[in-house]
């Protein structure tokens, strides 16, 4: 079964021209776009498959401020805020609520980690309320066991992975965007060394900015024009339960499973962590750079196949403007979950869960994180192609601080002041770029 996603209806033209083109229909993309409309800029979006498609729609849908790097908290912060107004805004509905997000453990050493960051982020003006034993017991009754303790943050919440892109995708034409799907951003046109155009399987498009939002396609997309931007792309699995369980809470993490209320009643599984790498020539390329990530998790990653390999997401070739790109060969990244991790994540819920043993699984599926060394994303112009804003590394972090991404880009393009400071983001921050290495990473 394929991933749910609500399906809408592209602009009927390419225009010739546009203040700006953005390239990646997932939450990011959307999002830029989005906000650049609203501003009256003229703006392109164009998406090689349908919008929300890849990771936006195969996440957990968790728009979090808990725990939180610091450097992505108040863009997480902001973010909320902006989640809040789109409903409004746009005039439908992206399954956004804030039911708060409750954590479980009965390990002290993560329960102080849990209370550390709660007291850094009372610094920061966010709400989260340690639990004792007897609270988070009550607050998980569904489990049926006693807690240690654990935490909840009330403020935070959800959104409908199925509907939240291509929503927010249709309140860019609202705005006077277009969007343009099944249609490759081949390639760019580059004259007296900045951006001039977007060439796409469909036409040209002249303009003098780029954004760049093609999540695990980002690397070799850079690639063509000898940039280097250090990224892997990690296949996370998880496990869609049909609708019918009671009592469960909406978004609950323990270092068993996570499991998130779908906006159709049903609910998503996955462990915290877990993944496969699948070994790509771009992935051996940058492994010193991602070697001490890796060794960090190597007990919740394992090897995979050849999926990546063969889905070219990762190629380190060079492609032709005239011809179709590995974009085209493959419209929409769906890898297979892993069989061994889908049932490991199937069979640890059903034992956290008891009243989930009464409901039948739904589907299966898996997607690629596109991840960055230190797993805060890249964005922000590339120094040596003026006109061209990257976006991309969100590290499984994108869907719940995309509207606050996609707002700093549009804050950088109009000259307007940032939502929040940006310095944390550039991509030349990150070690083994192309641009070297900044002090403290």
């Amino acid at each position: 079964m394929p991933v749910p996603l609500y399906e809408i209806e592209s602009s009927p033209a390419l225009p010739a021209t546009a203040d700006v083109v953005v390239i990646g229909g997932g939450i990011v993309g959307v999002s830029a776009a989005y906000y650049l409309a609203r501003r009256g800029l003229a703006v392109a979006l164009v998406e090689k498959g349908r919008v929300g498609a890849e990771q936006s729609s195969r996440n957990w849908g968790w728009c979090r401020q808990q725990n939180r790097d610091a450097r992505e908290l108040p863009m997480a912060t902001k973010s909320l805020g902006l989640w809040d107004r789109f409903a409004e805004e746009i005039g439908e509905d992206l399954g956004f609520r804030r039911c708060g997000l409750l954590y479980l453990s009965d390990d002290d050493a993560q329960l102080q980690t849990w209370a550390k960051w709660r007291d850094f982020a009372i610094g920061e003006g966010v709400v989260t309320h340690m639990l004792s034993s007897a609270e988070a017991s009550a607050r998980g009754a569904a489990t049926g066991k006693a807690w240690k303790g654990g935490v909840f943050s009330p403020t935070d919440g959800i959104a409908d992975t199925e509907r939240a892109a291509p929503i927010i995708a249709r309140g860019i034409m609202k705005a006077g965007g277009t969007v343009h799907q099944f249609c490759a951003a081949r390639g760019l046109e580059i004259a007296g060394g900045r951006v001039a155009g977007v060439v796409t399987e469909k036409g040209t498009i002249r303009t003098k900015i780029v954004v760049h939002a093609g999540g695990a396609w980002a690397s070799s997309f850079l690639n063509q024009y000898g940039i280097r931007f250090p990224q892997a792309s990690i296949r996370s699995s998880i496990v869609s339960l049909a609708p019918g369980a009671a009592g469960i809470p909406d978004a609950l993490h323990t270092t068993q499973v996570s499991i998130t209320r779908r906006g159709n009643g049903g609910y998503t599984l996955a462990i915290s962590g877990g993944a496969c790498v699948d070994p790509t020539l771009q992935m051996l390329r940058f492994t010193r750079q991602f070697m001490p990530m890796f060794l960090n998790r190597w007990r919740s990653l394992a090897v995979g196949g050849l999926q990546g390999w063969q889905s070219g997401h990762e190629t380190l070739s060079r492609w032709r403007l005239d011809q179709p790109t590995p974009m085209e060969a493959n419209r929409i990244l769906d890898p297979r979950p892993d069989r061994r991790q889908a049932e490991e994540i199937h069979a640890r819920a059903l034992r956290l869960l008891p009243g989930l043993k009464a409901v039948p699984v739904a589907a299966r599926w898996a997607g690629y994180i596109d991840s960055t060394p230190d797993g805060v994303p890249a964005i922000g112009e590339i120094a040596g192609l003026p006109g061209f804003i990257l976006a991309a590394g969100f590290s499984g972090h994108g869907f719940g601080i995309g509207p606050g991404a996609g707002h700093l880009i549009a804050d950088m393009i109009t000259g307007a002041t940032p939502i929040v400071d940006p310095v944390d983001y550039r991509p030349e921050r990150l070690e083994g770029s192309v641009w070297g290495k900044v002090a403290g990473f």
